[in-house]
């Protein structure tokens, strides 16, 4: 018999959305939203550079489970074949990414895409989401290797930004799943308290 206390974590439920697109007419384009706003491949797999964009849009939202990677584990995951991150700059400055991973039979996976705090309800998100697409979409004319896209897909829960459905619903994503999970109640890890109210 142990006299050890046992702590419990408390959970909360949070319900998964799945979305797809199984055409490439699907994808409804947003309009490109005024000023300098460019979208950019960025084509050298630092980890440095994906945990900084992971960090700032994800923090506020609870992306909690890529933090306690290792730079290893990190560099790993950005050197998958076929993987790319495209990331969104207003007048130079980053404003958010989205992440592709190519999977067996042709399927895409949006596996991360959002906006830095700062620079969300401007029109970017829209945008950066559509231009993601549409690479997801012609990802094997970068990576020959690759099986023609075939399908687009992504996940997103209860505890994304207010507005993610519905800008996923909006570029052409048809709802296939959903699911209730329980997860650890943790806090949000950031951003830093004064960065964005």
């Amino acid at each position: 018999m142990s006299n050890a206390t046992h702590s419990t974590i408390p959970l909360s439920d949070v319900t998964v959305w799945y979305l797809e697109q199984t055409s490439p007419e699907d994808l409804l384009p947003a309009a490109v939203p005024e000023g300098q706003v460019t979208v950019v491949r960025s084509e050298r797999a630092l980890p440095e550079f994906s945990r900084f964009l992971y960090t700032a849009v994800g923090g506020d939202v609870r992306w909690t489970d890529r933090l306690g990677l290792t730079y290893a584990q990190w560099q790993e995951l950005l050197e998958r074949p076929g993987t790319e991150t495209w990331v969104a700059y207003e007048n130079g400055t980053p404003a958010g990414f989205i992440e592709l991973e190519p999977q067996a039979e042709g399927a895409v996976e949006i596996v991360y895409f959002g906006l830095i705090p700062a620079f969300r309800g401007r029109r970017i998100g829209g945008h950066l989401l559509s231009y993601g697409v549409a690479r997801a979409w012609d990802l094997a004319e970068r990576h020959p290797e690759r099986t023609p896209t075939k399908r687009v897909w992504l996940h997103t829960c209860s505890d994304d930004g207010p507005h993610a459905m519905a800008n996923y619903q909006r570029r052409g994503f048809r709802l296939y799943d959903t699911k209730t999970e329980q997860v650890p109640a943790v806090a949000n890890p950031g951003p830093w308290p004064g960065a964005h109210a």
